[in-house]
């Protein structure tokens, strides 16, 4: 139902960004045992800011042209959708080619009704971070590496947890990690971003500083 009365449903107002506000209450990694737990809004925050930096050292290194704020906007909302369909185990979702793309559209499904809590003025503008139009190369690219900053995101979860002891980390950071050096190599944006900034992370805070 589309929300253009959005009265019909006893809401005053349109619902779009109180249902987002709801992102941290999706917790991650439901089939592991985390020594902490991640939701959506953490992880969303983090995709965005590596997806923007990705683009920076592109541009700045070797002078592509990739829209790094359309990216980070991108970044934050690649899974939205899963306030409504909940966070899908990877294993699970990739189990079958079958299942994936069933999965594919529910996803789209849970996207459009994310949408339709929208006005109609606003809905187009979140239309193209939803759903990009990637006819043109630069827009493909840009969402090769939003979805390698997805991977370093949760490369990092690992690494953290295996920090912290938890061994229960240790065969997805192992697969995560070749899923990322396979991005390597098309990618190199993504070599820079495991040299120069990924070694940092698993330090103390006096380290850091």
């Amino acid at each position: 139902m589309k929300e253009d009365r959005p009265e019909r449903r006893g809401v005053r107002g349109y619902s779009f960004y109180a249902t987002l506000s709801r992102m941290k209450y999706i917790e991650r990694w439901a089939l592991m045992r985390s020594t902490r737990p991640e939701n959506l809004s953490e992880h969303s925050l983090e995709v965005a800011m590596i997806a923007h930096a990705l683009c920076l050292i592109g541009r700045v290194r070797f002078g592509r042209e990739v829209d790094a704020e359309r990216a980070a906007l991108t970044g934050l909302y690649h899974d939205a959708s899963e306030i409504i369909t909940g966070d899908m185990p990877t294993p699970v979702k990739y189990h079958s080619r079958r299942l994936k793309e069933a999965y594919k559209e529910v996803e789209y499904e849970a996207e459009e009704t994310l949408l339709d809590r929208l006005p109609a003025d606003l809905r187009g503008a979140y239309e193209e971070i939803f759903h990009p139009d990637a006819s043109d190369e630069e827009t493909r690219y840009m969402l090769r590496l939003v979805k390698a900053a997805d991977k370093l995101s949760a490369l990092i979860k690992c690494m953290e947890e295996e920090n912290a002891g938890n061994g229960e980390f240790r065969t997805a950071r192992e697969t995560i990690l070749a899923a990322v050096r396979e991005m390597e190599e098309e990618l190199p944006e993504v070599r820079v971003f495991m040299e120069e900034f990924i070694p940092a992370y698993g330090h103390t805070l006096d380290e850091l500083c």
